[in-house]
């Protein structure tokens, strides 16, 4: 991480700007950064895991447009691939740290993949993906998505929102 922590509201204008138009991913990847952030934080990551995991959690979907345009579809092994390039291009100019940059781009590659889950930040992000995502799902689908979720904190608000 180095030294230096960038405003993260420079990279919610960015992403709001890449967004433009579409209140749907914009309301998501807010919802999911507030998740995240608060999971992170009750989890007590410490202080470089949970700046990665805040960053990973504004842009784990940033592929979704490129892959719409790109492809037609925006399916997950799409938007992981062109998620992981396009958070690069944006994060490069605001000036991250490259160790920063590389592990973002990990969890934007990997936030559909489920069986590989190396740390806590990558398991964080998922839960906060989820917790989102299930909105509106079935009882079934959740019951499902529950295996995914680790830490204490996520199981607690997996149950207490959808009770």
């Amino acid at each position: 991480m180095g030294n230096q922590i960038i405003n993260f509201a420079n990279l919610v204008k960015a992403m709001i700007d890449h967004e433009t138009g579409c209140e749907q991913r914009i309301g998501h990847f807010l919802k999911v950064y507030g998740y995240a952030k608060t999971i992170g934080e009750l989890e007590n990551l410490d202080q470089s895991t949970q700046y990665i995991l805040e960053i990973a959690a504004l842009m784990h979907d940033v592929g979704i447009k490129t892959s719409l345009l790109k492809y037609g579809n925006a399916d997950g092994e799409n938007q992981e691939k062109e998620g992981a390039i396009t958070a690069r291009r944006m994060l490069e100019p605001l000036g991250y740290d490259a160790a920063v940059i590389d592990r973002v781009c990990y969890l934007i590659a990997h936030h559909h993949t489920y069986g590989a889950i190396d740390g806590l930040d990558y398991q964080i992000l998922v839960e906060a993906d989820f917790l989102v995502n299930l909105s509106g799902a079935s009882q079934e689908a959740r019951n499902d998505s529950s295996k995914h979720f680790r830490t204490n904190t996520g199981i607690y608000f997996l149950h207490a929102i959808y009770a």
